[in-house]
């Protein structure tokens, strides 16, 4: 169950070098499997083209979404994130909102809404509910919920993309906790602090923001793609949860 720790806690992406460090990232490597199988699951759980892409950062996510040819608009509190966003798809439309303030979207309006790393860094179950409720209410009602999030698996093995080695204390780590993970494929190699939170209260914060999980995916790595693959083959970096709102 959550742990009554309150941290303290900065998002570390509201920082301009992080941000254009961030911004150089692609789909390879571990972050290939966080993506390989986003296209198979819209297409088979998704129906509209409307999509939100709820903290956005520089838009690597809200692209993808256009490229699967959504209308897609990209919202984050970060300006740093957001102005980034802009000058690389200057086309694109992009929010800088404020935390937990969805006033400039329309009720009711998105196909899809997808949070692809965005829970790692909110810090407590009680806030994740909030949000998931604020975006439940922009979500048309068959509309779906992708939230793409960081495996507890993540911060205590090394990837292709990212080492723990460093960080022990994440074995001993609760929901609540902050757990420090390093990118590797990015200039800046400062730690990341995420908050931990276990698949078990995951599913708390989904019951509690009333949706239902449809299905929950743990991309694997082939062994066939041309990278090199640390744990990747065996173990799970991602969890891909597919939410819908639940029926009165």
């Amino acid at each position: 169950m959550a742990n009554n720790h309150k941290p303290d806690f900065s998002n570390v992406y509201e920082d301009t070098i992080r941000a254009e460090s961030y911004a150089t990232l692609t789909f390879d490597k571990t972050y290939y499997l966080a993506y390989r199988d986003l296209p198979r699951i819209i297409s088979q759980y998704v129906s509209g083209k409307n999509a939100l892409d709820f903290g956005c950062g520089t838009g690597r996510s809200t692209r993808f979404l256009k490229n699967l040819g959504f209308t897609t608009t990209g919202i984050d509190i970060s300006e740093e994130m957001i102005s980034i966003a802009q000058r690389l798809d200057p086309t694109g439309t992009y929010y800088r909102i404020d935390d937990g303030d969805f006033s400039v979207l329309s009720k009711s309006s998105f196909d899809l809404i997808l949070s692809a790393f965005t829970f790692d860094n909110i810090p407590s179950m009680e806030h994740k509910i909030s949000l998931l409720k604020g975006l439940s209410i922009l979500l048309h009602s068959k509309g779906t919920i992708i939230n793409l999030v960081s495996s507890p698996e993540i911060y205590t093995h090394e990837w292709a993309s990212f080492t723990t080695k460093d960080f022990h204390e994440n074995t001993y780590a609760k929901t609540g906790d902050i757990v420090r993970i390093i990118t590797t494929d990015i200039p800046d190699k400062r730690p990341c602090d995420d908050i931990f939170i276990t698949e078990e209260d995951y599913t708390t914060v989904y019951n509690s923001a009333s949706l239902q999980i449809l299905t929950k995916h743990k991309p694997l790595a082939t062994g066939k793609e041309p990278y090199q693959w640390v744990n990747e083959t065996h173990l799970a970096p991602w969890t891909i949860y597919v939410l819908k709102k639940k029926t009165t």
